[in-house]
């Protein structure tokens, strides 16, 4: 019986904790009871019980679970194989991919359309450590539409721009920044439509 009320404890501490970073990192969320309906909630909840299954060898229960938590947060595929630290948060979400063999460190953030992926199946397979997958370290924050590949490691609080391609290392407290949009002066005329004559 402790043991259960100690798993109890822990689960609401856990959630608690959740529910306050999603306040931290998500201006637009006020509340604990509005943060309840952020998609991270419903992801990680997800993710957490397929990757149950997953350690249990229950793959295709575990795959079941990831694929219906896809379908209800609009687009957020974790694997149940990959590993996520504490305080993990998706913002948006939608078209976030997170392969089997990532790992995450503790504080880690993610905005939408982010993919932790393999090269592909074709370069992975025979691997000696079996990992294909990025692994990020902790308070690594990823922007909108990067891609991470490979078996590639993300050092602490290092920071990957929107945009990015990563296929190599990144140390530490680096910044990854995709080429930016060049705004150049307009040359062509801007044509103007004049009322017609009555």
């Amino acid at each position: 019986m402790a043991g259960l009320i100690g798993r109890l404890r822990r689960a609401v501490a856990a959630s608690v904790e959740l529910l306050d970073v999603i306040i931290d990192r998500d201006p637009s969320i006020r509340s604990r009871s509005e943060a309840l309906l952020h998609p991270t909630v419903l992801a990680l909840a997800g993710y957490r019980v397929g990757n149950r299954l997953y350690r249990g060898e229950r793959f295709k229960s575990a795959r079941a679970v990831c694929m219906l938590t896809r379908v209800l947060t609009g687009g957020i595929e974790i694997h149940p194989g990959a590993r996520i630290g504490r305080r993990f948060f998706i913002d948006h979400g939608c078209g976030v991919v997170i392969g089997e063999t990532a790992i995450i460190g503790d504080d880690v953030s993610l905005f939408h359309q982010v993919t932790l992926g393999s090269y592909g199946w074709w370069q992975d397979r025979g691997r000696a450590d079996g990992r294909r997958h990025p692994q990020l370290g902790n308070g690594v924050t990823v922007g909108a539409n990067a891609s991470l590949l490979g078996p590639i490691t993300v050092g602490d609080n290092a920071l990957i721009g929107a945009q990015s391609l990563v296929l190599q290392d990144v140390p530490a407290d680096a910044h990854v920044r995709a080429p930016a949009g060049d705004v150049v002066q307009r040359h062509t005329p801007t044509v103007v439509q004049l009322p017609r004559a009555s």
